[in-house]
């Protein structure tokens, strides 16, 4: 695919990153010289300097011919304008815009093809925010990604000592559980990727990640390690976008604060917020973390916009007591220096994000792709169309399609009902077939298999 992509911050990087390695053409626009030499320094990609939003520019990054525009700068307006210019002067198919600012996105109408025409609106403040409301709804979870509607969920969660499955073959599940059904995508044991089967023995330490309809999450990660209580207190560093939604979205069921040190954003967080209490102060601050109970928090989230005072304020917070730290980390760098050590979870906003972009850059029907493991490895729902003659996954038995190594299928949606995989089962036509790629690099084979010969037209 032709794709221009308008800004090189972290997740124009990211997503140029991702894309280029998967063999599309890909130009970058920025106004900043510096920026794009770096990426080009390391990718094969074109690069622009100048602002996305105007009409010679887009035509100098190739707009007459491309097949999407994603207007991911920092600035909302020049990211609307952009996809306003390239639908009106060159026709553009698709265009993805990313919009932060909240008075935008809750006019619906501002979104459409006689208003700003963007075809994919992507909010990382909102994609961020819905991942940690679900690491908060599964205490001991590392991550945890819905597809089919939220139907099925996708968990990785660490094993631990005195969990019933650690030190078994997988098969005593099913022996151990007989009425849930489940699927154990992949292990990483030390770093590695392990395809599991049935005489795969769980180690304590490592990372499983498993398929089940979401109404039997608990119950698997029960087996996992001992099911931890749910979280109550939560204190929030930072209130900006990010820990203002999360506030929102916790408040009615857990006692939430927000720690922010600006005075003027104190007010309007307590004036928009219902049970949320806001204290004016800083993250960092042992004085005010003992004040406030840090000992007796569950989960101590800081999502401030600097990393440093991101990764100080959840040091400390852990070692005054907290029970689990989350931390957003935007330098990708630094997520693997330090996860699993002070910190328990790093979450990177690109990584989180750049799933919802992937999603419409995906050759086949693909309605779900979801980074995994700072986007080595990758997640994908993908319908299967056309019959026997014309897919090469319909009619087809589970164990009869040839998968790319390191892939597995993990579910099947089907008219609102989950399959978990067993090789006996056949694709039909419409399955939501979600599929686990140890390595990311196999994903065009994927898409091959659910592209539909010409004998289906």
């Amino acid at each position: 695919m032709k794709i221009i992509i308008l800004g090189a911050g972290q997740v124009g990087g990211t997503l140029a990153e991702n894309l280029a390695s998967e063999a599309n053409d890909i130009t970058v626009v920025d106004h900043d010289a510096e920026r794009l030499r770096q990426l080009q320094d390391r990718l094969d990609i074109r690069t622009i300097q100048g602002k996305g939003s105007y009409p010679n520019i887009l035509k100098q990054a190739g707009a007459e011919d491309a097949d999407m525009l994603v207007a991911v700068t920092n600035s909302d307006e020049v990211n609307m304008v952009a996809c306003q210019v390239a639908h009106t002067l060159f026709k553009t198919p698709t265009k993805i815009s990313r919009v932060r600012a909240i008075p935008y996105l809750l006019k619906k109408d501002l979104f459409g093809s006689d208003a700003f025409p963007i075809d994919v609106l992507i909010s990382p403040e909102q994609v961020v925010t819905n991942h940690i409301t679900r690491l908060i709804e599964y205490p001991g979870a590392l991550q945890v990604t819905d597809f089919s509607k939220g139907m099925v969920r996708l968990v990785a969660i660490r094993a631990s000592k005195g969990g019933p499955l650690v030190g078994h073959e997988l098969a005593y599940l099913r022996q151990h559980m007989p009425n849930i059904d489940t699927r154990v995508a992949a292990i990483f044991r030390k770093d590695s990727a392990i395809t599991p089967d049935g005489n795969t023995v769980i180690e304590d330490g490592d990372e499983v990640f498993f398929i089940a309809a979401t109404n039997h999450i608990r119950a698997v990660m029960s087996e996992l390690q001992p099911l931890e209580k749910p979280y109550k207190r939560i204190i929030i560093a930072g209130g900006g976008n990010i820990g203002h939604r999360l506030a929102e979205k916790l408040e009615s069921k857990h006692q939430v604060k927000i720690i922010e040190h600006n005075s003027k954003r104190c007010v309007e967080l307590s004036e928009s917020l219902n049970k949320t209490i806001v204290l004016q102060g800083n993250a960092t601050n042992k004085e005010m973390l003992l004040e406030e109970n840090i000992e007796d928090t569950d989960v101590f989230c800081a999502v401030t916009n600097d990393d440093d005072a991101n990764i100080m304020a959840s040091m400390l917070a852990k070692r005054l007591g907290a029970r689990k730290v989350m931390t957003l980390i935007s330098n990708v760098d630094y997520v693997d220096l330090i996860q699993g050590r002070e910190i328990d979870i790093a979450i990177s906003p690109q990584q989180t994000t750049i799933g919802s972009l992937l999603t419409h850059v995906r050759r086949g029907d693909v309605v779900n792709v979801h980074s995994l493991r700072r986007g080595a490895a990758e997640a994908i729902e993908a319908i299967a169309h056309g019959d026997h003659r014309s897919s090469k996954v319909v009619g087809k038995r589970l164990d009869e399609i040839p998968l790319p190594e390191g892939t597995t299928i993990g579910a099947i949606v089907r008219h609102n009902e989950v399959l978990i995989a067993h090789d006996h089962i056949r694709v039909q036509p419409d399955d939501h077939v979600i599929l686990f790629l140890v390595d990311k690099s196999k994903v065009r084979e994927v898409e091959k298999l659910f592209q539909v010969g010409l004998a289906f037209f």
